[in-house]
């Protein structure tokens, strides 16, 4: 057995050979373990990393990716084509390269960020994917850019994008059921008794469409009143455009669905300015769930989107695709999270 100083029998493990003596496996399995490849089932390659990491064992990793013609890097890219002055920093954003950035770095992959603005460079994704700085592109959303991600999907395999997923389609995406979502956010409020809802949000993305397009499902079903109010996602206008949608509205609003937990909350600010308590005169509903969705006052009734997972599985199958391997795209199915911006289910 190996003592805690590196030693196996009495010899030094130092190389990738004698990890793989240690492991009883090929040489070449340490190293596509090492690598991250799916190649080498689960269970064998979380071992022979373990044992890594146990004895101090490090591949030359530059040597390693001149053999593999790989540079160890992946380029993530958001695309922002339908609003210009939405930033990195928005809470989404953060919470998904946040989990992604865990993801990659346990992979064995380093990060190379872009915010992109489409209509400055319509080849803004060729540039990254033809760079040949990258092993891989992960692009976050997919705002109003579908057809040139298509595009783009024809001869460029190794990409995961998060997104909405249509049938046919080429590129490969991981993402949530956002007409569900908006179903089940406005189904929600309806069942506690709104009657006028307000739609928050810019629809010129995909994501966003079709997350107004399930609020527009339930409440024809209901035959209720519906408004849509475009908004722009820059920290600068969001609440003036909330007052200035609420100021718009003809009578009164008992119910807001928001195309985000960002607009949600900015939404209970406005709200809270102009006296409106929540949710006894109005209800709200965002959509994400982030970390902060439950930390606000009240907290905030929300649709989820796993991000976590979703991250999980954008590496997965980018992994997959770099090793010319299938990965077929995954929609998840988003949750209802009841907080205290909507009533309980016991008031009428």
């Amino acid at each position: 057995m190996a003592d805690g100083d590196g030693e196996e029998d009495g010899r030094q493990i130092r190389t990738l050979a004698d990890l793989a003596r240690v492991a009883g496996v090929s040489t070449g399995t340490v190293s596509r373990a090492l690598a991250g490849s799916s190649l080498v089932n689960p269970k064998t390659r979380n071992h022979i990393r373990d044992l890594a990491r146990r004895h101090g064992v490090r591949p030359n990793q530059m040597a390693s990716k001149l053999r593999s013609r790989r540079t160890g890097v992946i380029g993530v890219v958001i695309p922002l084509g339908h609003e210009r002055r939405q930033h990195i920093s928005d809470p989404f954003f953060m919470t998904l390269l946040g989990a992604l950035a865990d993801e990659l770095t346990e992979s064995g992959y380093d990060i190379m960020l872009s915010r992109a603005i489409p209509d400055e460079n319509e080849e803004w994704l060729d540039r990254i994917t033809g760079s040949g700085m990258a092993d891989g592109v992960i692009v976050i959303g997919q705002s109003d850019q579908f057809d040139t991600i298509e595009r783009v999907a024809e001869s460029y395999r190794p990409m995961v994008v998060w997104g909405h997923h249509r049938t046919g389609q080429r590129h490969c995406v991981v993402g949530t059921d956002n007409a569900l979502g908006g179903r089940l956010a406005a189904e929600h409020l309806i069942a506690r008794g709104a009657t006028r809802l307000l739609f928050l949000g810019d629809t010129t993305g995909i994501e966003i469409a079709q997350r107004l397009a399930g609020v527009e499902q339930a409440a024809i079903a209901a035959e209720i009143e519906l408004t849509h109010f475009p908004l722009h996602l820059s920290d600068e206008e969001i609440v003036a455009n909330i007052g200035a949608a609420l100021t718009a509205h003809a009578g009164p609003v008992d119910g807001i669905i928001a195309a985000s937990d960002l607009i949600a909350m900015a939404a209970l600010k406005e709200l809270h300015a102009r006296g409106h308590r929540v949710p006894d005169t109005v209800q709200i509903v965002g959509y994400d769930d982030l970390p902060l969705a439950a930390q606000t006052m009240p907290p905030l009734t929300t649709i989820r989107q796993d991000i976590d997972f979703g991250a999980k599985a954008i590496v997965d199958r980018l992994r997959r695709r770099i090793e010319n391997e299938d990965a077929d795209s995954l929609v998840m199915r988003p949750e209802l999270i009841e907080r205290e911006t909507s009533r309980s289910s016991g008031v009428s």
